[in-house]
């Protein structure tokens, strides 16, 4: 599943993607993740590895670093987990429980290490310790702790919101109920979270148990933790043999220590069990070492890692180093190696995303790697086919490492048919006939990805557009998924966002017979007493929705979770964003700069957002939005209390006691707006030395300047 590296575009490295090719496979990604997460955390029923599953989101991750203005709205870099099952209470978690971004190499680490220095300006001869330990294959939990005293419980969920599972929590043996008293006392809050997992041993007797109740056999470890966990009935959990690691934590009314190892030693005095392999290291190859070192262990653990985890120790330099989207910057998933295996590709089959991404498939004769059945790989586009030579009938080499729907690395040219022929690609799509093609890029090159030109009449770009509005990151409908787009639309339900909100006016009355539809051979019928009703007041329930989940709904291409947020923030409504972006179509050349100065925003998005609303049928179908109901309401105000909050701030010069990444990443945090350019609408300009035309600049247009030093003491840094 993914953050993943370029481990899966092996032979086609991050470095070398055209624009276009990696706005195809973000798409491509940004489905498949989220179709397996959805697996993983709501069904405890993983269809990949966790390999698999890590290597798409590092090549994931790296191709954004690589093409921020290509980030989508459905990025996983920005979700962790799932939506938490409407079986369970929900649980708002404090502090968002947050993922991991990957390393597969010993380079990644390195870079690890430089990326962190250079965000603190720490020289290369530094001291910065880490702390090392195994990553645990279970389920996440968070457990809460007022006065000491074990008060709630909750799985990982979508980050931000968990399930309330705290009465199976208390079943495990590794959880106390109650903090020991301790010399100096224990915080008020304490929130301890980690993994809960089920070793090799326990897995083996709880399965020759359900074996001779002919019940239910598990796949692997994590499935059956996972599945005993989220129990309804807190003694099926109670009866199985559950263990707890604790590795971190969330909200804490004051810190006990200082550093990441003094933590850990705080978790074990307080009754937690600690991964014994846990260990503070100095160096890079330290942390290389141990990695190997535990790696050549790891069938003798006797229970399921997937890596090693490696975080700076330092407590004051990880709240410097804050997080990006769903990761913080100060640690790192170093994984075991991907694995791979030989097969046939029996065919080549093209999807159509929601951009008009036309998208080669591998069908693959079925073949295990590491215990998960695989049917299926990434063919990436045209150029990827032609450079490889992959035909239809050849045996081919795939890795999971970098993809769920795993990439194939090599042809087995040497066992290729005599009669084998080239792969064509299309140049007419296969879902709607319209032409397709290669559009040309701003730097005069041919885009990689093959596109339908048939836009929203084309039925797969509507279908998946559909999709994307819904998705997790964007409107998340209880009770209507992918699966039930392709229902309704079968149905002729659901063409357009606006359909999804008029539904209960237009079918609520009606006899139920509007809900059969027929699957196959087999009927599958709704009544309006019970799934019509819900998803009624699900979809009613919806129509409140914060702006920037709007905006990523909308699909924009370009526009990620990230970016949509800052244009949230930027605008405060969508009024105003489309009123803002045909201003700019109509050449207002003063409003495009004013929204170019805006630090994570480039030309490629700025030119996608613009060409979007200048686009009357998009306009239209947002008009129908809001005339249906849907609210968007503006992003409330991050940490509104500051001195800072929702200021417009312009760094420059030379800053000597942070960097300007460190710089940009704290104002940010405190709630104010950073810019790259000065304006009549800066509130602050920090100057540092070396300051030019920005500082004159300001000083015409009247804007407060002050020094590092007198924007740390206004930030409190």
């Amino acid at each position: 599943m993914a953050d993943e590296q370029a481990s899966a575009l092996a032979e086609k490295p991050v470095d070398v993607l055209e624009a276009q090719e990696a706005a195809e496979e973000l798409a491509r990604l940004a489905a498949e993740i989220a179709a397996h997460d959805a697996a993983y955390y709501q069904n405890d029923a993983p269809l990949v590895s966790d390999a698999a599953y890590d290597a798409l989101r590092q090549r994931n991750e790296a191709i954004e670093k690589r093409f921020p203005d290509l980030k989508r709205a459905d990025s996983p870099s920005d979700k962790v987990g799932a939506t938490p099952s409407s079986a369970f209470g929900k649980i708002e978690h404090a502090v968002a429980m947050l993922s991991l971004g990957n390393a597969f190499d010993e380079a990644d680490v390195a870079e690890f290490d430089a990326r962190i220095r250079r965000f603190l300006n720490l020289e290369s001869d530094a001291e910065l310790a880490f702390t090392s330990e195994p990553k645990i294959d279970g389920l996440s939990a968070s457990l809460r702790y007022e006065k000491g005293v074990l008060v709630q419980g909750a799985t990982r969920g979508d980050g931000r919101v968990g399930e309330d599972i705290t009465a199976n929590l208390k079943t495990l043996p590794d959880i106390p109920h109650r903090l020991p008293d301790m010399p100096g006392g224990v915080p008020d809050v304490v929130e301890v979270r980690g993994e809960v997992y089920m070793s090799h041993a326990d897995f083996e007797a709880l399965n020759s148990r359900q074996a001779a109740q002919n019940a239910k056999q598990f796949a692997n470890p994590r499935n059956a933790a996972a599945g005993s966990l989220r129990q309804l009935d807190v003694a099926v959990t109670r009866a199985r043999p559950l263990s707890f690691f604790a590795y971190t934590w969330g909200e804490m009314s004051e810190m006990p220590a200082t550093t990441q190892a003094d933590m850990m030693q705080c978790f074990r005095d307080w009754g937690f069990a600690v991964n014994p392999a846990f260990r503070r290291v100095m160096q890079v190859t330290d942390l290389i070492a141990h990695w190997a070192e535990i790696e050549s262990q790891r069938a003798g653990l006797g229970y399921d890692i997937d890596g090693m985890v490696y975080k700076v120790d330092r407590l004051d330099y990880q709240q410097r180093l804050g997080f990006v989207s769903r990761a913080p910057r100060w640690a790192i998933a170093h994984k075991f190696p991907a694995e791979q295996a030989t097969t046939k590709l029996n065919d080549i089959d093209i999807q159509v995303g929601r951009t008009g991404a036309l998208t080669p498939v591998a069908k693959l004769k079925p073949v295990t790697v590491g215990g998960v059945v695989v049917s299926n790989a990434t063919l990436h586009n045209a150029d990827e086919i032609a450079r490889k030579d992959i035909r239809v009938g050849d045996m081919v080499v795939i890795q999971r490492a970098g993809d769920v729907i795993p990439q194939v690395v090599r042809v087995l040219t040497e066992q290729r048919d005599s009669d084998s022929v080239p792969y064509i690609f299309p140049t007419h799509c296969p879902e709607c006939g319209s032409h397709a093609v290669r559009e040309t890029r701003a730097d005069g090159e041919e885009d990689a990805v093959t596109r339908c030109t048939g836009g929203l009449t084309c039925p797969a770009q509507a279908r998946e557009r559909l999709k994307h509005f819904v998705s997790r990151a964007a409107l998340d409908i209880e009770g209507l998924g992918a699966k039930q787009i392709d229902d309704f639309w079968d149905l002729q339900l659901m063409r357009t966002p606006q359909d999804i909100f008029t539904l209960r006016a237009r079918y609520q009355d009606n006899p139920p017979e509007i809900w059969r539809y027929t699957s196959g051979s087999k009927d599958k019928i709704g009544t309006l007493k019970d799934s019509a009703v819900k998803l009624f007041n699900a979809i009613e329930a919806r129509k409140t929705i914060d702006l920037d989940r709007f905006i990523f709904g909308l699909g924009i291409r370009q526009v990620g979770e990230t970016t949509a947020r800052l244009l949230a923030r930027h605008f405060g409504s969508v009024e105003n964003m489309m009123q803002s972006c045909l201003q700019i179509a109509g050449g207002d050349m003063l409003a495009r700069a004013e929204l170019e100065a805006l630090d994570g925003v480039g030309s490629t998005m700025l030119d996608a957002l613009i060409g979007f609303f200048d686009e009357p049928h998009n306009r239209d179908s947002v008009s129908a939005l809001l005339e249906a109901g849907v609210a968007p309401t503006p992003l409330a105000e991050i940490a509104g209390d500051t001195a800072v909050a929702g200021k417009t701030i312009v760094f420059t010069g030379t800053l000597e006691k942070m960097t300007r990444a460190e710089a940009k990443a704290r104002a940010e945090a405190l709630g104010a707006k950073v810019v790259g350019s000065v304006s009549a609408k800066t509130d602050i300009l920090v100057a540092g030395p070396g300051a030019g035309s920005k500082l004159t600049k300001a000083q015409e247009l009247g804007v407060a300047t002050m020094s590092e030093d007198e924007w740390i003491e206004l930030a409190a840094l």
